[in-house]
């Protein structure tokens, strides 16, 4: 929940930080270094001066919405000592704070669908330049839990299915926002796949799956980008609270990973046992409170003010455990410059800058997931769209004139113009803290608009959607239909199905039937174009029936432009797919999200995704990695070259061989020995490549080791037959695979 204030705000401006104050101690980088090592030997002789009071009270926080400045997590500082205070916000795509100016991004799972690191660099730096620039010392983002079932209301938060592609691009947005001297997050540690039930959810997961799936992108985050702060979960993990999980915080994180930040829990009942999380790792209890035995939130206390207190007098706790709870956090203080330049409050925003970066991550990350043309109607696919050759266009539904949606619940970033779209309920809240809003978010970034202004001598009519039979008999005239259909996802609310909601489903946002109203068109109009915004993946029975289908996810502020600009070709779609489409939820590991019990059993093991579809020989509507281009491109001359280190080396050669510029992203796959007992491929490379109309690039890859390990009390490569495969897509038929040998390699444990 992170935070979980109702409202919340954002800003940007690359500032130049106070250099001179910083560059003493700072490691801008967050690698180990001789900074590092200063900052360590800094914070254990502030430590030294410390009382207990005063390290007690800086690993808690001070309670619901006592942030000065309006973030959804407050620890007060230590005048005496220069300790500064710290503010969270919550900043998952954008800073979730309102009336500051600040710039609501594409939904992190559209980071997702860029494939592209660089971004996640940029988006990074962004949100941690606007934390900054409003005074606060941490962000409350970095969510990386895999969607195992994408029904979780949360998976618009998180960065797809693949571990690691969510630990590259969790890694390098860590890095981008670090790099603004603000701290860095990875969230929710571990196993935190569903919001059903879930502060007594338990995920019950065997060691191996847990490493080589679940675990693997915090892996990838904590050793390559190096967060600040690792967020423990709300849910159990094989019967004990993440929070108080010694194997999880103490023995992985901390041992094997050689984490040295700090362990934060989540808000509100991650931690229900002082002496057992402070002793399993957890280092810091948010909200916290002035007093532990006073009620908060749900009617319940904290456990690190006066309870940790006590729990040091009778010897529960260890005062070397408080220590070194304390000193985690003082040197990420000293090692990002808060402690030497603490953020001041009060900073203006660059509107135009965030607005820059969130158009084109929007166009970034659009999946153009089918674009064929009608039965009929000759060879061109109906996108893009041709100005010239449109006389009357029919816009349909989603409030395409007045904005585009956001996601909600902590995660949730405020229309900076005031909410674009009134709600159908106001005032509706969830139903369990009732905090969160069941309407959604709308900035005002209208796609209509943009639709319009590229077609000066069209007629384009717009249709809310309410009247089907009066939208399909206007789409029947029209040279395209452009249809936008809206699927709000959130924090705290599973969702029952993958459907399309219609009014009883989702009746604070959604007046109609939304499939019923695309199948009248499709079953009239000449060409049918859908246009989702959508939090995760989406059934479609109508699929067959329309020409055209893009997902733009939840787009962000500049998602009305962006979204023209896609579908008129300025800009060549290059998103892939971080995320399976299922035909149906019968294709998901558990039919329906139950809530008889909370144990939540990962009897799929491995098969979880595109490896649940590939073992099983299942089809998806839409297969992970899959994203359809204005362009073509091939592939040959693959060649894989395996080390004595146990590394391969990949080589081949990428062409756009279609008619116009545009990126492919390459992805690699391998196939492990058939010994390995692994599913049949898994994604271990891909660079995502920009190449003009007949230009062709030779690329090299080389790949660690740890992309083909396995678990089996420890990390190793197995021997034998391998296949590498290279392709646009988990199941590109015009992809290229090689056979080679691979010689078992034990690695060391944790990989």
């Amino acid at each position: 929940m992170p935070g979980s204030t109702p409202t919340a705000r954002h800003g940007l401006i690359a500032r130049p930080l106070l250099a001179l104050a910083i560059g003493a101690t700072l490691c801008a980088t967050g690698h180990a270094s001789e900074l590092d090592t200063d900052a360590t030997a800094r914070a254990n002789e502030l430590l030294a001066k410390m009382t207990q009071d005063e390290k007690v009270s800086l690993v808690h926080g001070a309670g619901f919405f006592t942030s000065p400045i309006g973030g959804g997590g407050y620890v007060p500082g230590i005048e005496r000592l220069g300790i500064p205070p710290v503010n969270y916000a919550d900043s998952s795509s954008g800073i979730n704070l309102s009336g500051k100016n600040t710039t609501p991004l594409p939904a992190t799972l559209a980071l997702a669908a860029s494939w592209d690191p660089a971004l996640a660099h940029r988006y990074g730096t962004l949100i941690g330049s606007e934390l900054r620039t409003l005074g606060f010392a941490g962000g409350l983002g970095g969510g990386t839990n895999l969607a195992r079932e994408p029904r979780n209301g949360r998976t618009f938060e998180y960065l797809g299915e693949d571990p690691l592609l969510a630990g590259t691009l969790l890694a390098e947005r860590t890095k981008g926002t670090q790099s603004q001297h603000v701290l860095g997050m990875a969230k929710h540690f571990a196993v935190n796949g569903q919001e059903t039930d879930r502060f007594n959810s338990n995920s019950v997961v065997s060691e191996r799956v847990l490493r080589e799936l679940y675990l693997r992108p915090f892996e990838i985050a904590v050793k390559d980008g190096q967060p600040a702060i690792v967020m423990c979960a709300y849910n159990k993990v094989n019967g004990e609270k993440a929070c108080e999980n010694k194997h999880l915080l103490s023995d992985i994180l901390k041992g094997e990973w050689g984490f040295d930040g700090y362990v934060q829990s989540d808000w509100v009942m991650a931690v229900t046992d002082t002496a057992r999380a402070a002793n399993s790792g957890t280092d810091e209890e948010e909200p916290g409170s002035a007093n532990d035995d006073e009620p908060g939130l749900m009617g319940r206390g904290t456990w690190f003010n006066q309870k940790l207190k006590a729990a040091l007098h009778n010897g529960q706790v260890a005062p070397e455990r408080l220590d070194d709870m304390v000193r985690r956090k003082l040197t990420m203080l000293y090692r990002h410059g808060i402690m030497d330049a603490p953020p001041v409050p009060g900073g203006q925003v660059d509107r135009a800058a965030g607005d820059a970066l969130a158009l084109h991550a929007a166009e970034s990350s659009m999946v153009l997931l089918k674009n064929s043309p009608q039965a009929g109607a000759g060879a061109r696919a109906p996108l893009p769209l041709d100005a010239r050759q449109l006389h009357n266009v029919v816009v349909v539904g989603g409030h395409a004139d007045a904005g585009v949606m956001g996601g909600g619940g902590s995660a949730s970033v405020p229309a900076r113009d005031g909410n674009a779209v009134p709600c159908r309920t106001p005032g509706a809240k969830d139903s369990v803290i009732h905090i969160f809003d069941l309407c959604a978010i709308w900035h005002t970034s209208s796609p209509l608009q943009a639709i319009r202004a590229r077609l000066p001598d069209a007629t384009v009519t717009y249709f809310d959607g309410s009247d089907a039979a009066a939208a399909s008999a206007a789409a029947a005239k029209a040279d395209a239909t452009i249809v936008f259909a809206t699927q709000y996802t959130m924090e705290q609310v599973d969702l029952p199905d993958l459907s399309l909601p219609d009014a009883k489903r989702d009746p604070a946002n959604q007046g109609y039937d939304q499939n019923a109203l695309i199948d009248a068109i499709a079953s009239r109009a000449h060409n049918t174009i859908v246009v989702l915004e959508n939090g995760t993946a989406v059934t479609m029975p109508w699929v067959d029936k329309v020409q055209s289908v893009l997902a733009a996810w939840f787009p962000g502020a500049q998602g009305g432009p962006a979204i023209a600009r896609v579908l008129f070709g300025e800009v060549n779609p290059s998103g892939k797919l971080p995320i399976t489409f299922p035909a149906s939820e019968q294709d998901l590991p558990q039919r329906q999200i139950s809530t008889r019990t909370p144990d939540v059993h990962y009897d799929e093991g491995l098969l979880m995704g595109y490896r649940r579809y590939d073992a099983e020989h299942r089809s998806p509507l839409f297969a992970f990695g899959h994203g359809l281009s204005y362009t073509h491109f091939t592939y040959t001359g693959l060649k894989v070259v395996p080390t004595a280190e146990g590394d391969v080396r990949v080589s081949f050669t990428l062409t756009n061989d279609g008619p116009r510029e545009g990126a492919e992203v390459a992805q690699l796959y391998a196939g492990l020995p058939i010994d390995s007992g692994e599913p049949p491929q898994r994604l271990v490379g891909w660079q995502k490549v920009h190449l003009k109309p007949g230009e062709s690039r030779t690329l090299s890859l080389a790949l660690p080791s740890t992309r083909f390990s396995v678990w089996r009390d420890g990390w190793y490569v197995p021997q034998g037959l391998a296949t590498l495969k290279v392709g646009g897509s988990s199941r590109d038929a015009h992809g290229l695979s090689v056979s080679f040998t691979m010689r078992k390699r034990l690695l060391t444990a944790g990989g």
